[in-house]
């Protein structure tokens, strides 16, 4: 009689383990007993049972246990005594654990069995369950029979969790011939017949049938070189070889490495974790369907090594060394994976290059229409891990990434330089490192100059109708060029657009928007904002000139009208006599320095109609410009002179002074 907790073993069961563990744990189980007798018909039956009652839907019905029946020894005394033993060594030498069976009660109520042995000369049945508190073995009972032949029936009942995860027959069929192929493929051995079958039904599959079968022909073994493989020191290294096969009709399944331990498989990683092109499923067009069409297909590699064999873990749903590094081990998980997954690559060959030349041409493109500032970092990038089908953000967060890594190298090669005394060295490595902070640089540049290139096409929409044939509103036009409510302090030199008006706007001292000068109710000149006075400075000195804008909506002429109380010039007028006449402070509450000859500028931007152009010519002696695009005046007495500039030449004028870098990138 046994002692042991069995709920806390089944309990303490670690991650890795799935449904299908407890049926692959039977069916070895089951081969094992067959070996033993050197039966040359073994035979394993797996039998699906379903629910009795029907699904709305006309769905297969949910499946709830599994019979698993062989004609493998039986449980004889000394097996018997085996399973009522935790962590037996009986089959120590065939990789057993001890332990598989706590599995079973993992995922399925009860476990049954019903076995017939030979007892000397004598056939004996024994039937038992598997206890769940302190008895491995409850129930038993053994009976004389007039059987003739040895063999045992497991039942797994009453499976947890709703209903087995996978319906069809053959999906299931399809799982267990991946997770046991090793015994399938090995070279000198013979693996017994399993057979998986509906309860009730005719339905049925030979799982020997679906390896290498040219009549279902759904698993193929690829002719690989190099599949032999060493890890680790050379004086504690480990031999593996790996195996890589085709899986046809992969039914979204994605492409595995799988490590094997005593001829069953322990673990599956997605081959796509080490090569992103293997994200995707293969095309064989030369295996044909039943229609004639080519088939899909994902590869699995399987690698073999006793290292593998010595280091399963009890549920043989994973292994004792760490998935990284292992500093106690010596070879890790992903050691092995990664190599196996180059095996795997070399293996498809042109299909992985090819896919991988496609990445490459979608991030090349990327930068050659969106991120022209990435070409100095793309030749240098490595893409190997980018996902196959990587989105923009992924792209430019790795473009990102390597332009940071290189600025950082850039800067630990300049201060190792500059701590040597060596002035030999400081020859040999200047050329050098000089070439490599521009790049850097002329990254920035260029992002710079294509951020300018989307802001002006911006700009020039929002000067447009909208859908209504109206224009929109100013505060569209206003926040492109400068945010309001902001200035200076309260906004970076990224944010604003200030260079659309005059490349000089981005040195000043002091830009304010859309704020009182002088604070409360006083008036605001403000930069960029409609129908208000806007000034900028360089310094608060009384040799540098002060420039005034005055905006106006576009499409807007109406402020010409005799009527009208916004006459543009008359207030840039007003503007710069209030400022002469020492009425204004500086944000800091410091007078504005102005002199007699302090000189002003003024601009008036807004849509220049025949009725403007009539009333600057008439009204405010004006002269056209060249272009016909603006008229200008200058008003002596107060130093002052004025330009009325249309929307379009803002525009223009702001555009050609980027042609030649728009030309260069190439946008």
């Amino acid at each position: 009689m046994s002692n042991v907790n069995i709920k806390r073993a089944v309990e303490n069961i670690r991650m890795g383990t799935t449904a299908y563990t407890p049926i692959i744990e039977t069916i070895v189980n089951a081969i094992q007993a067959i070996e033993e007798t050197s039966e040359a018909d073994g035979r394993v039956i797996v039998t699906v049972e379903r629910s009795a009652q029907e699904t709305l839907d006309g769905t297969l019905a949910e499946i709830h246990h599994f019979t698993i029946d062989d004609n493998g020894v039986g449980f004889n005394e000394e097996h018997r005594q085996s399973f009522d033993t935790l962590y037996s060594d009986l089959k120590l030498q065939q990789g057993g654990k001890g332990f598989g069976r706590f599995t079973c009660l993992k995922y399925f109520e009860d476990m049954k069995v019903e076995s017939v042995f030979l007892d000397g000369e004598e056939y004996k049945k024994r039937t038992f369950a598997m206890g769940k508190e302190n008895d491995i073995i409850v129930n038993e009972d053994i009976v004389e029979t007039d059987a003739t032949e040895t063999g045992t029936i497991v039942r797994l009942e009453g499976y947890k969790k709703n209903g087995f995860q996978d319906k069809k027959l053959l999906t299931i069929a399809r799982n267990l011939v991946e997770k046991l192929l090793p015994y399938f493929i090995m070279t000198g051995y013979s693996c017994p017949q399993i057979i998986i079958k509906e309860q009730i039904g005719k339905d049925r599959f030979i799982l020997n049938d679906l390896v290498n079968n040219e009549a279902s022909s759904n698993i193929t073994e690829m002719n690989v070189s190099g599949g032999k493989f060493t890890l680790g020191l050379s004086d504690s290294s480990q031999s593996f070889e790996a195996r890589i096969f085709k899986i046809y009709a992969p039914k979204s399944q994605k492409s595995k490495i799988s490590l094997v331990a005593h001829r069953r498989e322990a673990t599956e990683t997605p081959i796509h974790q080490y090569i992103p092109e293997f994200f995707e499923e293969f095309y064989d067009p030369n295996e044909l369907d039943d229609d004639g069409n080519g088939r899909n297909y994902i590869i699995k590699a399987y690698v073999f090594g006793s290292y593998l064999d010595d280091h399963v873990s009890l549920e043989r749903g994973g292994f004792e060394f760490a998935k990284n590094t292992d500093l106690f081990y010596g070879i890790g998980q992903s050691e092995i994976e990664k190599y196996a997954s180059t095996i795997a690559g070399e293996a498809i060959g042109t299909s992985i290059t090819a896919r991988q030349e496609k990445k490459r041409e979608k991030v090349q493109n990327y930068v050659d229409n969106e991120a022209p500032w990435h070409k100095g970092v793309l030749k240098d990038v490595d893409l190997s891990s980018l996902p196959y089908n990587a989105s923009e953000e992924e792209i430019e967060t790795r473009l990102h990434n390597e332009k940071f890594k290189q600025e950082q190298q850039v800067k630990r090669d300049v201060k190792a330089v500059l701590e040597n005394d060596d002035p030999q060295q400081l020859r040999e490595n200047a050329a050098k490192i000089v070439q490599a902070l521009s790049g850097p640089s002329q990254n920035d540049l260029i992002h710079y100059i294509a951020l300018r290139r989307s802001v002006l096409d911006l700009f020039e929409k929002s000067l447009n109708f909208n859908d209504d044939e109206n224009y929109d509103y100013e505060g569209t036009v206003h926040d492109i060029i400068f945010p309001r409510k902001g200035d200076s302090d309260s906004t970076e030199y990224e944010e604003h657009n200030l260079w659309i008006v005059d490349e000089r706007l981005n040195f000043t001292e002091f830009v304010s928007s859309d704020q009182p000068i002088n604070g409360g109710n006083s008036e605001r000149p403000d930069l960029l904002v409609f129908h208000k006075r806007a000034a900028f400075r360089g310094e608060n000195n009384p040799s540098n000139p002060v420039t005034i804008f005055e905006f106006k909506r576009p499409g807007r002429d109406d402020f010409v009208n005799p009527s009208s109380k916004e006459d543009p010039v008359q207030q840039i007028v007003r503007y710069v006599n209030d400022m002469r006449d020492g009425k204004y402070k500086t944000p800091n509450g410091r007078p504005i320095q102005v002199e007699d000859n302090t000189p002003f500028y003024g601009y008036v931007v807004c849509e220049i109609t025949a009725k403007v152009s009539t009333w600057l010519e008439r009204e405010k002696n004006f002269k056209p410009m060249p272009d016909k695009l603006g008229w200008f005046h200058w008003n002596d007495n107060i130093n002052l002179y004025v330009e009325v500039i249309s929307w379009d030449k803002l525009l223009a004028d702001a555009k050609m002074r980027n042609k030649r870098f728009f030309h260069e990138l190439g946008i």
